[in-house]
């Protein structure tokens, strides 16, 4: 099969590509990419290159082209918690966002702790998948931080990283044996970094507004010593360490100054709710604005866009956490935490191009590239030719509502429910396989 993207804006940032361009696909794959002039508009590469019949031919005059975004902290729930998600349903909402790569986290039931499990994931991603679902197995058997899961065996089993995500491995030495194992396998361990004895019992950032709402808070050092710690075990083991959902202006100097001594093998992604909403959301026991780690100031907020304006934060990813309707209806205390983000994963992030945070390029290279990297996805998040047909042309669309009810994802779980957007998807390419939204 092969399909022409004709008159293109590509934004290619691993290979500095910013430029009106044909694209050839050919069985899955980019087959090659010819930059336009000005003159040449409205004439396909097809015309070229090749000509021949059985082509698709999709016209992307006035549109950004981009790689398929790499989201590498997703929670799809299967197994064992269909009712929440599924394989299919999370990856059909992926594609509707953008997303063309999922990485799952472990924390489903059973846990992904064993290569049976991974097998499982990924047996039901050739059934049911619209797009690359890549599993990430548990650090801990039973993801409960007392012995280290068969990690070299789940690795051969397809498994990119590891992570107990949703709980931290609190034994330092556990932590130490698995940034080891990390070196050995050049895979990522992706920390939720949470002293779950300074944050027990706690369900919103700590300060004035928890007291007032009678709720127990979690203060920003629960996730800081934390992450101090990580970084000085991956500075004692040249392993790899990944810090996940970074939420706090101390943690984002914190990874500053390890850069800044050189600890290269450190890496870290936020969420948009970090980047945009702070714990004002909870005003009210808004449980769909109930996340871990939690909301917190104006001040962290500012801190995380610098974060990822100079370089600290490598990473958007959207910690996807999909919960049933019920749940989050229950007392703000017992609700669990988590927002359904793949649907509005593009829009919310290309505030911060308007905001003036990033460039398109560089906003583009923290959801593709700089993933892949970290991920060792080679043919993903960019479109050199012989890399996977995973791209994404966005919308020619001013502004649109954000309506959760109309979410693919079983979770409608959003705090940014009747925020204007802009910048959807118009057509995802995964793998060559392609979704039109307009």
């Amino acid at each position: 099969m092969m399909v022409t993207i004709k008159n293109g804006h590509l934004i290619d940032p691993s290979q500095g590509i910013d430029c009106l361009c044909d694209i050839i696909i050919e069985n899955g794959k980019i087959s090659g990419i010819q930059q336009l002039e000005p003159k040449d508009k409205g004439h396909s590469a097809r015309d070229k290159v090749r000509g021949g019949k059985g082509e698709t031919v999709i016209d992307a005059e006035g549109r950004l082209v981009i790689p398929g975004l790499i989201d590498m902290h997703v929670h799809l729930r299967e197994p064992g918690f269909e009712y929440k998600e599924t394989i299919q349903t999370g990856t059909a909402a992926a594609a509707r966002g953008g997303v063309t790569s999922v990485c799952c986290m472990p924390n489903t039931s059973p846990v992904n702790d064993n290569a049976v499990t991974t097998a499982f994931i990924l047996a039901r991603t050739r059934e049911t998948a619209s797009c690359d679902v890549f599993p990430i197995g548990a650090i801990t058997k039973g993801q409960k931080g007392e012995e280290l899961a068969e990690m070299g065996i789940m690795r051969e089993a397809g498994c990119i990283a590891f992570s107990d995500d949703g709980r931290p491995v609190m034994d330092s030495l556990l932590m130490r044996r698995a940034l080891e194992y990390s070196k050995i396998l050049d895979v990522p361990v992706i920390a939720h970094c949470e002293d779950l004895t300074l944050a027990a019992g706690g369900v919103m950032n700590e300060g004035l507004l928890s007291v007032t709402m009678g709720l127990r808070g979690i203060p920003p050092q629960a996730e800081e010593i934390m992450i101090g710690r990580d970084i000085a075990l991956a500075e004692l083991t040249g392993g790899r360490l990944h810090i996940a959902h970074v939420s706090t202006k101390g943690s984002v100097e914190l990874l500053r100054q390890a850069k800044q001594r050189g600890i290269a093998r450190v890496t870290a992604e936020t969420c948009p709710h970090y980047f945009h909403i702070t714990e004002e959301e909870v005003r009210g026991y808004n449980t769909n604005a109930k996340v871990n780690p939690p909301l917190r100031t104006r001040q962290d907020v500012e801190a995380i866009r610098e974060g990822l304006r100079d370089g600290t934060i490598d990473v958007i990813a959207t910690d996807h956490a999909p919960h049933h309707a019920d749940e989050k209806r229950s007392e703000f205390d017992n609700a669990p935490s988590g927002i359904s983000g793949l649907e509005t994963l593009i829009g919310l992030s290309m505030k911060l191009v308007d905001d003036g945070v990033l460039n398109l390029s560089g906003l583009i290279e923290k959801m593709t590239a700089a993933p892949a990297r970290i991920l060792g996805l080679k043919d993903k998040g960019c479109l050199r030719p012989g890399s996977d047909a995973d791209l994404v042309i966005l919308g020619t669309k001013n502004e649109y509502t954000v309506n959760p009810e109309g979410f693919v994802s079983k979770g409608k779980n959003s705090p940014f429910a009747g925020w204007l957007l802009h910048r959807a998807p118009a057509v995802t390419i995964a793998q060559g396989r392609i979704y039109r939204w307009d």
